[in-house]
């Protein structure tokens, strides 16, 4: 018997009310209302973004001005080539920004959405989740914005030298990127826990994660080679290589999980 299934003692003497069902269209006011929560938060930082834009341009430019410390002969400045090009920088600032700072937040209001829905023993689940995907998001931004996209930028301008082009990066191009790898990897970095909640509920086993190890490896590896800007085979191992551990990671929380689950049965 599931420990959970025995309960506290005064929950089974006085048991909650019952909650009311909820209908269809119900079901679609919440999510409407999670969808405009989430939409407004996510806007009200894409404003504070956007009032201290010139902070966060030069706070963003922080991976170019690495390269150019071993590089003093690179030119940093930015340049635009249409009229328009501004404005997609100011977007690409914003989008980076805004994601990063409302994640916390749409979380919540996902968790609290689907919450109703979920069991007692899914709701323990419910919050060490929301915190682990937030965490995971933040390192794998971190990951993406402290080397991925240094290690790019210098592969790039390497390759420019050897070629004896002269550089000189427009402003869209450069955020574009950045917003590329940072939040790219930071979706990547969720992979793990994907796995770990597959094995949770029973839709995956640990030992079919073991057995077909070395084709996820693989496919990881494909990834990263259609995922990085540059073919190089450095940035497509700082790719790859972080996901491999983590989805080893991902085993061992998942088997230490299932044999949990086994102690208790």
């Amino acid at each position: 018997m599931d420990v959970d299934d025995v309960g506290d003692p005064y929950e089974a003497a006085n048991p909650p009310p019952a909650r009311k069902a909820m209908g269809f269209f119900e079901h679609l006011e919440e999510l409407r209302m999670t969808i405009i929560k989430s939409l407004v938060v996510f806007g009200i930082f894409v404003t504070i973004i956007a009032y201290q834009l010139d902070r966060a341009s030069h706070l963003l430019i922080w991976p170019l001005e690495r390269v150019r410390a071993d590089y003093p002969e690179m030119n940093t400045n930015l340049v635009t080539n249409s009229p328009m090009g501004v404005f997609s920088v100011i977007i690409d600032i914003c989008l980076i920004g805004g994601l990063v700072m409302s994640l916390p937040f749409v979380l919540f209001f996902v968790g609290q959405f689907i919450a109703p829905a979920l069991t007692k023993r899914e709701l323990k689940v419910l919050l060490p989740t929301c915190a682990a995907a937030f965490v995971l998001f933040l390192g794998g931004a971190a990951f993406g914005y402290f080397l991925l996209t240094p290690s790019t930028i210098r592969v790039a301008y390497e390759l420019n030298q050897m070629l004896g082009y002269t550089v000189l990066w427009t402003a869209d191009k450069y955020y574009s990127l950045l917003m590329w790898l940072v939040l790219g990897m930071g979706a990547a970095f969720e992979f793990p826990l994907l796995v770990v909640l597959a094995v949770y509920m029973g839709i995956v086993e640990v030992a079919t994660l073991r057995k077909y190890r070395r084709h996820a490896i693989v496919v990881i590896f494909v990834i990263a080679a259609v995922v990085t800007p540059t073919p190089d085979p450095i940035n497509q191992c700082l790719f790859a290589l972080p996901l491999v551990v983590l989805y080893e990671i991902a085993i061992f929380v998942s088997a230490q999980i299932r044999r949990r689950h086994q102690d208790e049965a």
